[in-house]
């Protein structure tokens, strides 16, 4: 019986590394269109006001893309309990590396370019609550791990990757929703950015609350 139970926590491992390898793959095409700092391609195409009017919004948009693909590996490999046990100064780094990059760089550009956002004030907020609960997670996981409450780093933690993966999740919900539904662009952005990353958090709550996250600590 332990067997099965372990094969089948392996192959659900195995699951969602392959997603999340893939998932990571197309995230990564994307991000490589900006190079080398290239202004006028994917999302950009429809910044072009930002772009030429906004001094700061380019270099605060790079920093956003380029530091999301470090979070999200960084990120990824904090959930994996083997790694864990028998790479403790690994997982460590991968941690320091994952906070430091959050911090420092992608949550307070996020907060800017949020500032920016298409769709009205309703993204604004969106993307702009996004940002700060970002930061406030991240940085909670963080003091919960220097004071050794390590359940406690646990979850925010969670929290905090669960807003990090918004960054796949909202574009998923974008292909599905103009797939489905063809609304208008600013609907969409409307739509997804509150989407993109509320369906995250609240799923992670749920794991807390039912302690289903030990689960997730064993893969």
């Amino acid at each position: 019986m332990a067997f099965l139970r372990k094969l089948t926590r392996n192959y659900w491992y195995l699951a969602w590394l392959l997603a999340f390898l893939f998932l990571f793959f197309l995230m990564l095409r994307i991000t490589l269109k900006y190079f080398p700092f290239n202004s006028d391609v994917a999302f950009l195409q429809i910044k072009q006001t930002e772009v030429n009017n906004v001094s700061f919004y380019l270099p605060t948009f790079y920093v956003h893309v380029y530091s999301s693909i470090l979070v999200l590996v960084a990120g990824f490999t904090q959930f994996n309990n083997s790694l864990l046990k028998s790479y403790r100064n690994l997982h460590r780094v991968l941690g320091y590396l994952y906070v430091i990059v959050v911090l420092f760089f992608s949550a307070p550009s996020g907060l800017v370019i949020g500032l920016f956002a298409n769709g009205g004030l309703s993204s604004k907020v969106a993307f702009v609550i996004l940002a700060i609960l970002w930061f406030v997670f991240t940085l909670n996981a963080t003091l919960s791990a220097k004071g050794r409450d390590f359940k406690r780093h646990r979850e925010f933690m969670l929290r905090s990757f669960a807003l990090a993966f918004s960054a796949v999740t909202l574009r998923l919900w974008k292909v599905i929703l103009v797939y489905l539904f063809q609304p208008a662009p600013m609907d969409v952005y409307q739509i997804i950015a509150w989407l993109g990353w509320v369906p995250n958090l609240l799923f992670v709550e749920w794991l807390i609350k039912n302690n289903t996250n030990k689960k997730i600590q064993t893969l």
